[in-house]
């Protein structure tokens, strides 16, 4: 989960604290995402008092946040409430609330809600928010995919533009409606860009008179030489070919200049491409949660490129033992040639290891030092298809596919949750139809189509009531 904040002036007096069991070792986690509930559920049998504090009430399964953003999920299927999932662990409670500052000289962090809260051992695990390598005012008009939020949003600007082209008599501007960029061909990328071609091909395939939704074209840019680069290029080769069957352009070596409204700016070596369409999506790149910037204020410790915490080797802040950082907001290259991946079992192992430290520290044992361990990339790209790679072992096609689903079925928190994504991934198997096609809540923050006089046609940019 994000944390936004801006670190304030010295906490005043007249707050107020929320008190802890006296004689308990206080651990305060910020953030309920992947390492700080794993965190959080591995001191579960310790004699500890936790705190986890996140800004949402909800666990969130972020690897399936792309198959909301294709209707093919509810956000329901894919969160669950943390004080569910931790209702019967008794020495945890569960707070919600936006931490804006922390004062490392007395051990407190204090809410944006006026409470202050006291720690003996503060993990910090808030997570990564979109990065557009200074060029934020693309924000608006290519969302990126880390929140519930950010998936309904695409996944209304995606229905939104055939809907749209249903409407629209002139063939140019429908073309454009009926193009898709897809900015980043990592993961998130990848296995967009083939929902968006199976939604296109198949779940939308008779639902429309005036328009063809096969007809879409869908481009998956990437600045690299090949599509999933943190796999082998063999891998990278076979998922690039299962795209194009899918009906994926692929650009690699392909930068994007510029985004405006109505267009994409490429560039690739010394040719610039401007590509006419109105939807784009944003996977290219990630930075650390604003938080990371609040902590390096309130202790000077150095942030990387990406704004993330460059930790010690057990994962505790350089000078401050009793802070740990771990998943998205760190940076962990000791023995390791580049820093770790924000990936989930990253994140895990670091929240099961910095559980084990404290339990250590507190029994006055020997301390370990991290070590992680790699087990295994998945990516798919459609049906039968997927690409993983286990260092020892490397595969393609209908077993990997498999293993994909497995993998992520096992690691959904709620079991609840596993039963209606299996049953929800059963009926989309058998009939493609995606019954999570719904654009929910006001009508996407889309530009007008420009007629052609170049002015804007109001008309032609609203969804019917």
């Amino acid at each position: 989960m994000i944390m936004t904040s801006v670190l304030l002036p010295e906490m005043r007096k007249t707050e107020m604290t929320i008190s802890a069991s006296p004689g308990k070792h206080r651990v305060v986690i910020i953030g309920g995402g992947f390492g700080g509930l794993k965190v959080a559920q591995s001191l579960r049998r310790a004699d500890v008092e936790i705190k986890l504090i996140d800004r949402r009430n909800f666990h969130l399964f972020q690897p399936l946040l792309y198959q909301v953003a294709g209707g093919a999920l509810s956000p329901a299927n894919i969160a669950a409430p943390l004080r569910q999932v931790l209702s019967h662990q008794k020495n945890c409670q569960v707070l919600m609330g936006e931490v804006i500052a922390i004062d490392p000289a007395v051990r407190t962090i204090r809410l944006k809600e006026e409470e202050i809260i006291p720690y003996d051992t503060l993990v910090l695990a808030a997570g990564a928010t979109h990065s557009y390598f200074g060029n934020d005012r693309w924000a608006p008009l290519a969302p990126g995919l880390k929140t519930v939020e950010d998936a309904t949003e695409m996944r209304a600007r995606i229905l939104t533009a055939f809907e749209r082209a249903e409407l629209e008599p002139d063939l140019e501007i429908r073309r454009r409606l009926l193009t898709f960029v897809i900015v980043g061909a990592g993961p998130t990328g990848v296995e967009l860009a083939g929902a968006l071609a199976e939604i296109s091909r198949r779940s939308l395939k008779n639902d429309f008179r005036d328009i063809n939704p096969a007809e879409s074209n869908i481009l998956l840019v990437e600045a690299a030489d090949r599509v999933l680069t943190p796999f082998p290029p063999e891998l990278s080769e076979k998922a690039k070919r299962s795209l194009e069957r899918l009906g994926v352009t692929v650009r690699l070596k392909t930068a994007v200049a510029e985004i405006q409204p109505c267009e994409v700016v490429l560039k690739c070596g010394d040719t610039t491409e401007v590509v006419p369409t109105e939807t784009v999506l944003w996977a290219a790149g990630v930075k650390a949660s604003p938080l990371a910037q609040v902590l390096a204020d309130s202790t000077q410790v150095p942030l990387d490129r990406a704004g993330r915490v460059i930790v010690s080797d057990d994962l505790s802040l350089p000078g401050f033992p009793e802070i740990f950082v771990i998943g998205d907001m760190a940076n962990y290259t000791h023995g390791t040639e580049r820093p770790l991946p924000g990936v989930a079992q990253v994140a895990m192992q670091q929240g099961s290891f910095v559980a084990r430290l404290i339990r250590c520290r507190l029994q006055k044992k020997t301390l370990p030092t991290f070590r992680y361990r790699d087990l295994g990339n998945l990516a798919t790209i459609g049906r039968w298809s997927a690409v993983a790679d286990f260092k020892w072992l490397q595969l393609s096609g209908l077993l990997a596919w498999f293993l994909w689903l497995v993998v992520h079925l096992i690691n959904i928190v709620n079991f609840r949750n596993r039963v209606l994504v299996l049953i929800q991934w059963g009926a989309n198997f058998v009939t493609y139809d995606r019954s999570a096609r719904l654009i929910t809540g006001d009508a996407p923050n889309l530009p007008p189509v420009p007629d052609q006089t170049g002015e804007p046609n109001r008309h032609r940019s609203n969804m019917p009531s």
